[in-house]
């Protein structure tokens, strides 16, 4: 039996993930924050639930006991953009409306700002995969979900998820000599997910849309069927590389 571990499992390109792994017969556990959203991705596909924050220590040292001895493949897939979810302006740094210099206050504010985002993206996968890592079976697999932000550019958001390619060479070496790879999956415009959380606006997803050599956004699917690739014995000497899931709209040359 093979042993999945998904984290943002419950909707989105988590929920494909997992729904691939389960229909091919593994056991799969999903993590995530919404213990509703989670329960009802989990009856819906015949996953394990663990409600779990996976940037909180705390809470992925409680959730360790809830997890397989042994895991197979690891999906670190929970994250997003939390700078949609922050005042116009917070994430970019940009100066006050009227061109004074920032203050202490609008200083911290966009530190805290830059913080969400790198413990959101980077810090969750670091956690989980540490905390995993003793229980990561010879010949398993590591996926860490990336972003074109990293390349194209996105603020904190992009810079989180820049540092997680960094981090997955050092992960590949690591994990390397027990026949276990690492890599980062980084998809562009992926529909069905609700990473833009209504901030898209029509004329942004017909750019984002004609940016594209294929000439229409991903699918979650699209995302899945790459990282099920992965994580087969096919895919064993695939290590430390960035995967572009994107239609073309990023050259990763």
């Amino acid at each position: 039996m093979t042993h999945v571990v998904v984290s943002g499992g419950g909707t989105g390109i988590g929920l494909a993930v997992a729904e691939r792994f389960a229909s091919s017969g593994a056991q799969v556990t999903i993590l995530g924050r919404r213990e509703a959203v989670l329960q009802r991705a989990a009856e819906r596909i015949g996953a394990e639930p663990v409600v779990c924050d996976v940037a909180d220590p705390a809470a992925v040292a409680a959730a360790l006991p809830h997890l397989p001895e042994t895991v197979d493949v690891l999906v670190n897939n929970a994250g997003g953009n939390t700078g949609f979810d922050e005042p116009q302006g917070t994430d970019g740094g940009s100066d006050p409306a009227d061109g004074a210099s920032p203050h202490g206050k609008e200083l911290a504010e966009l530190a805290a700002s830059w913080r969400r985002n790198i413990e959101a993206n980077l810090i969750s996968a670091v956690l989980l995969t540490t905390a995993v890592r003793p229980r990561l079976a010879s010949g398993g697999r590591v996926v860490t979900l990336g972003s074109i932000a990293a390349r194209t550019g996105a603020a904190s958001y992009g810079a989180a998820k820049a540092a997680i390619e960094a981090w997955t060479v050092d992960l590949a070496a690591e994990l390397g000599p027990g026949g276990i790879t690492a890599n980062v999956v980084s998809p562009g415009l992926i529909s069905g997910t609700e990473f833009f959380r209504g901030h898209l606006s029509d004329e942004r997803e017909a750019r984002l849309v004609a940016a594209t050599a294929t000439g229409r956004p991903g699918t979650t699917d699209d995302v899945a069927a790459l990282i099920a690739f992965l994580a087969s014995p096919e895919a064993g000497h695939i290590t430390g590389q960035v995967l572009h899931v994107n239609g073309g709209a990023y050259l990763g040359r």
